[in-house]
């Protein structure tokens, strides 16, 4: 299991992140251009010292990601029809996030092998990304079994 972001906007968001591919042993791929500098002191500040310990790779653009993966792309979308929950993970997916401000392009999300949603409260447009993040990444590590 993979995460990879879509040119992201907020550097603490990176940062949390960072901490949760490391405290997961998760690869987090960071498809740029970001929002911001990667040396940013913000993403330190969140990913504290597991910043050290997390296996993550930079990508110069969505062209250059596409060609270095084989594995399915699971895009997280407020414009979802189908639930997380109810999409059966495999082990290598990568799980996809989009830029907080504007998601992805329909390019990317027309990629993406599935399109799945975080069912939320009607009136509320998004939960913050590395909470999205936690939540799915949660859900398919226990589908997988990766820490049965």
């Amino acid at each position: 299991m993979e995460i990879a972001l879509y040119q992201p906007d907020i550097p603490q968001n990176l940062g949390s992140i960072l901490r949760l591919c490391a405290c997961m042993d998760v690869v987090c791929h960071i498809i740029e251009p970001c929002g911001f500098i990667l040396d940013d002191k913000r993403i330190a500040r969140v990913a504290m010292d597991y910043i050290e310990h997390v296996k993550w790779q930079r990508h110069s653009s969505w062209e250059q990601f596409k060609s270095t993966t084989k594995s399915r792309i699971i895009l997280l979308s407020t414009k979802a029809k189908t639930n997380y929950y109810d999409f059966k993970f495999e082990p290598s997916d990568i799980l996809l996030f989009g830029r907080e401000s504007a998601g992805v392009p329909q390019e990317v999300a027309d990629y993406a092998d599935a399109v799945l949603k975080i069912p939320m409260n009607p009136g509320t447009r998004s939960l913050n990304i590395a909470l999205s993040a936690s939540m799915v990444l949660g859900e398919a590590l226990r589908q997988t079994g990766a820490y049965s």
